[in-house]
Parts: structure tokens; C-alpha cells; sequence
């Protein structure tokens, strides 16, 4: 919003993301998933190749250290729970 947007600006701004939030809250859960998912997107940006690419290499290595046995997994409880108790002291 520029600087010079008048006082009528910002209280029609106002109203009109209260009209918004509103029927937010009368979609179902799905739907405000879906419209969720296509903010979150539209806010992120186009996916960069790049990165993408590192990740599915990273979840390959990973995959692979497992099938090796060269790493041991972790139940995600336990990982939890001492997340927990770090986070008390």
C-alpha cells in the first residue's frame, strides 16, 4: 500500500478483509486447506529447479544410508520427547 492511500482507503482495505476472513470461516476444513495451499504457493513463488533437484538427491542419499543400514532411524516419539525435554530447560 503506498503512503499517500487516504484514511476511506484503509477503512475500505479494512472491511474488505473482514468480509474475507468471514467466509474463511464458513468453508469447510478442505476448502480451507485447498485455499491454504494456493496462498501459500502464490506467496512462495515459482519452485526453483535447483533446490527441488537437491532435495530429491538428499532424500535419495537418505533412502539409501537406511537400505545400508548405515543409519538407523529414529521412532518419531522419541524424537519428540527428547525435543520436549530440551525445550523445558
Amino acid at each position: 500500500m503506498r503512503a499517500s492511500a487516504g484514511a476511506g482507503t484503509l477503512e475500505f482495505m479494512a472491511r474488505a478483509l473482514e468480509e474475507i476472513r468471514e467466509e474463511i470461516r464458513a468453508l469447510s476444513t478442505s476448502d480451507k486447506e485447498e485455499l491454504l495451499r494456493s496462498l501459500w504457493e502464490e506467496l512462495d513463488g515459482p519452485p526453483d529447479p535447483d533446490v527441488e533437484a537437491a532435495w530429491l538427491e538428499e532424500i535419495r542419499r537418505r533412502d539409501l544410508e537406511l537400505d545400508q543400514g548405515q543409519v538407523e532411524s529414529i521412532p518419531a516419539e522419541e524424537v519428540f520427547q527428547r525435543l520436549r525435554s530440551k525445550l523445558k530447560k
